[in-house]
């Protein structure tokens, strides 16, 4: 009986438009606890992973609640969800900076490129003797990054240096 009234407050919940917390989705009492894991997926490659744990909703409530996200692993006491998320992580916002390897890899850091660097991604070669001096600094030193545009742009721009392209040239 118990269960059966938290289902109805749950259901009612849900259709008065309530969106759920997830202080709400563990407290909510049906027969099956169940941990969830939830994957959100950044542009610079991040993944962050919120654990849920001793969820009791019933599995078509966990379905319909997330719905915009992809169900990667099932069992029985486990489901995995990921999103995809159109921005750089919180991560890379609060500490990343764009810069080269001693390799000459152009990646991404969190904080200044050092010894020993905390690479967060890598990317491609590039090509030092074409960049100018100017540039190749600023990569050693590290760009700090605060958005997805000047994520974007930063990479795009250093793309024209990778190794083996060349820009072209029209005479």
């Amino acid at each position: 009986m118990k269960q059966l009234i938290h289902q109805v407050v749950l259901l009612s919940m849900i259709v008065m438009g309530s969106s759920l917390t997830s202080a709400q989705l563990v407290h909510a009492n049906t027969s099956h606890p169940t941990t969830l894991y939830l994957e959100r997926v950044y542009v610079d490659g991040v993944v962050s992973q919120e654990i849920i744990e001793n969820v009791t909703m019933t599995r078509s409530e966990i379905d319909q609640h997330y719905s915009d996200w992809r169900l990667l692993k099932e069992t029985e006491s486990e489901l995995v969800f990921r999103t995809s998320v159109d921005d750089i992580s919180p991560l890379l916002k609060t500490n990343g900076y764009v810069g080269i390897s001693v390799d000459g890899i152009l990646s991404i850091y969190e904080g200044k490129p050092k010894q020993p660097p905390k690479v967060i991604q890598s990317f491609f070669q590039l090509d030092i003797d074409r960049l100018e001096s100017y540039h190749h600094q600023q990569l050693k030193s590290g760009i700090k990054v605060r958005s997805k545009d000047e994520y974007v742009s930063l990479i795009n721009f250093y793309k024209m240096f990778e190794t083996g392209k060349r820009p072209l040239f029209i005479e």
